[in-house]
């Protein structure tokens, strides 16, 4: 007898992809359960992996876990099967997500397919980027993924670019300041070499000798051997993703349209990094946007351009992540 198309294996290769997500300090906050008599896959908040220091409010958790569901969707269509996606299906239940209904009765998504090759090859870089723009037509691509999933991607003007600097700038005071605010970076960094989340110190990039680049420096004041300095760009490609509103489900739709953005930008050849830095304090949040826009709340600032890829972290293993009831 033929095996079902989503059979435990097929789940399992599903939620395999969906972990190669981004999310905040790689925390990897997510759990999949799968019913196997409904057909139906449930993503759960991981309360064990929140940052009570610097997402209160869980916006970045389900960031990365709209981001893991994007993926899951892409390896679903992949597979030539099509998927119904419920966002925040039970308002008893907070901590269920969405939940995937996976089937073959329907087309799968051509596009979402295309993107399948990036899964495994999109990783942040914290190395220097060419001081080079990036061409209006991939930019005009990107805003459209990003709409595709009901969020809004805008590439800032010159001023706006300049406003966004002096937020990180202002943020990296604070953290001098208050050093209690890095409690959660100081957790989710230097794993150690069996760990299957976190930052690991290959993971840093070089120092930041020169340029303007918004790049987080994890190592903080400790000595990491052997790391190189660098000059970055001195104009760095950002971009702004964001919702018109700023309830639970805005942020799982802006975490997916991050993952699609970041997918196709892999795609077209661009190395990617994400910074939320500015993004961590409610006052900065609010100042981070446009008002000239109709971006009314900021999730995520990317910046693009032509370098070096990144690395890998590591990744917990998906019998971790996974109930197969």
């Amino acid at each position: 007898m033929q095996a079902r198309p989503f059979d435990e294996r097929t789940v399992t290769e599903l939620v395999t992809a969906a972990t190669a997500a981004p999310s905040l300090h790689n925390a990897q906050p997510w759990h999949f359960r799968w019913r196997s008599a409904a057909g139906l896959l449930e993503l759960r908040a991981d309360l064990g992996r929140t940052m009570p220091r610097t997402d209160p409010d869980h916006r970045a958790l389900h960031l990365g876990c709209g981001a893991a569901l994007f993926n899951l969707r892409v390896a679903a269509a992949h597979r030539g099967l099509d998927t119904d996606t419920l966002l925040l299906p039970d308002p008893s239940d907070p901590y269920l997500l969405a939940t995937v209904r996976i089937g073959d009765t329907g087309p799968p998504d051509r596009a979402a397919s295309a993107l399948f090759p990036a899964v495994e090859r999109r990783h942040t870089s914290r190395h220097p980027f060419a001081d080079r723009p990036v061409p209006a037509d991939v930019q005009q691509a990107l805003r459209a993924a990003a709409a595709q999933e009901g969020a809004q991607l805008l590439f800032p003007r010159a001023w706006h670019l300049e406003a966004l600097l002096d937020h990180v700038r202002d943020a990296e005071g604070r953290d001098t300041l208050d050093p209690e605010r890095l409690e959660d970076v100081e957790r989710w960094t230097h794993r150690g070499p069996r760990a299957g989340d976190g930052i690991p110190e290959h993971a840093f990039g070089p120092r930041v000798r020169s340029g303007r680049a918004p790049v987080r420096d994890f190592a903080g004041r400790r000595h990491v051997p052997g790391r190189a300095a660098a000059a970055f760009e001195t104009t760095p490609n950002l971009a702004l993703l964001g919702t018109g509103q700023d309830h639970r489900a805005d942020w799982l739709r802006a975490g997916q349209a991050l993952e699609r953005v970041l997918l196709l930008a892999t795609l077209n050849g661009l190395a990617t990094a994400l910074s939320s830095h500015a993004l961590e304090e409610r006052d900065l949040r609010e100042l981070a946007r446009d008002p000239t826009s109709g971006m009314g709340f900021v999730h995520m600032v990317l910046r693009l351009g032509y370098g070096t890829p990144g690395t890998a972290s590591p990744r917990r293993p998906v019998t971790d992540v996974l109930d197969l009831l």
